[in-house]
């Protein structure tokens, strides 16, 4: 039985005509990688909620089933917080920039968008109170105050603490869909 998914003498001029998921400009994608600190607290949340989802299973079913389910409400919580916290972030698509927060999305069209650009400035380490210096992009809209909007990213939050290159490329991508589509 030949396997030519393995061999190299396939057809490569084969045309197939379906678009590959990143043609799709409509698509709304994050572009750059989660960083580790924000992947690791979710997978932290995640291993949590399947204690607390054995514990569920067991008072169910020698406790009362109200008892289960109520623990069953907090292994979803849980849950629901680490996908939330792994979904927040910058997204791009053809139809504008989207920020996500752990709350809020704001979405601002490419029509609004005046410019993005990287300032050195006291930026907030992991979303705390206390302030270091870094890097933030910062996105300038169309008839408002460039202070008005917060940072899209910043070298010290879960996404770039520690991966200075990681920001450099992930501000130069968010520039580069700006400068594509931000045109009037």
């Amino acid at each position: 039985m030949p396997l030519p998914f393995l061999t190299a003498d396939r057809a490569f001029d084969a045309v197939d005509d379906v678009a590959l998921p990143y043609d799709d400009r409509d698509r709304w994608r994050r572009p750059y990688r989660p960083g580790p600190w924000r992947v690791g607290v979710a997978a932290l949340l995640l291993l949590l909620a399947s204690f607390v989802l054995v514990a569920a299973a067991l008072i169910a079913a020698t406790g009362t089933p109200s008892e289960g389910g109520v623990i069953l409400g907090i292994a979803l919580a849980v849950i629901a917080v680490a996908l939330r916290l792994l979904r927040a972030g910058v997204w791009v698509s053809a139809r504008g920039l989207r920020r996500t927060g752990f709350l809020t999305t704001r979405t601002t069209p490419w029509g609004q968008v005046a410019g993005v650009r990287t300032v050195q400035q006291p930026v907030r380490w992991l979303g705390l109170p206390r302030s270091v210096q870094g890097q933030a992009l910062h996105l300038d809209r169309r008839g408002r105050a460039a202070g008005a909007v917060p940072p899209l990213l910043t070298t010290h939050n879960a996404d770039f603490l520690a991966r200075t290159e990681a920001f450099d490329r992930a501000a130069d991508a968010v520039r580069a869909w700006a400068e594509e589509y931000g045109r009037p």
